[in-house]
């Protein structure tokens, strides 16, 4: 990976980790046209899953943005891998869609995606803002804290 997008990651001491692999029958991207469709993506680091648990009950309100964070960051290594290692070429990120395992009473969802969300803005500046949905539910695959899937438009 070389460019400008390469060199933010590096100014931000980021390395991408290798892009997971599916763990059931999907692929972990689309590319359709000039959009690129990536797969909920978890907090699992090469090591193993990170964060399995619930967000209010295991994980505070911090630790919640740093499991959706390393969700991020792995959707960041499936775009590279979509886009031949060329990150360059996303035009924006145009939508991600966030969910939390949490607590019944737990309600600061949108606070937890803002750590997705600010990783995306930290790398693609103005290309990185986008729309976005921040959801709770009872549990997730592998008992994972926070699930975050994206949308990229690509040139």
């Amino acid at each position: 990976m070389s460019g400008r997008i390469s060199a933010r990651l590096q100014e931000l001491g980021i390395s991408l980790p290798e892009p997971p692999k599916p763990v059931a029958a999907y692929v972990p991207f689309v590319v359709t046209g000039n959009l690129v469709f990536v797969s909920g993506q978890v907090s699992a680091l090469p090591g193993g899953p990170r964060y399995q648990g619930k967000v209010g009950h295991h994980f505070n309100t911090e630790q919640g943005q740093d499991a959706a964070r390393l969700c991020a960051l792995n959707i960041l290594a499936q775009l590279g891998a979509a886009l031949d290692g060329d990150l360059d070429r996303v035009d924006r990120i145009v939508r991600l869609g966030g969910f939390v395992a949490c607590a019944d009473d737990f309600t600061d969802q949108p606070l937890v995606i803002n750590g997705a969300s600010e990783l995306m803005v930290a790398v693609f500046g103005d290309r990185g803002r986008h729309a976005r949905a921040a959801v709770g539910v009872n549990a997730l695959p592998l008992g994972m804290a926070v699930e975050v899937d994206a949308v990229a438009a690509i040139s």
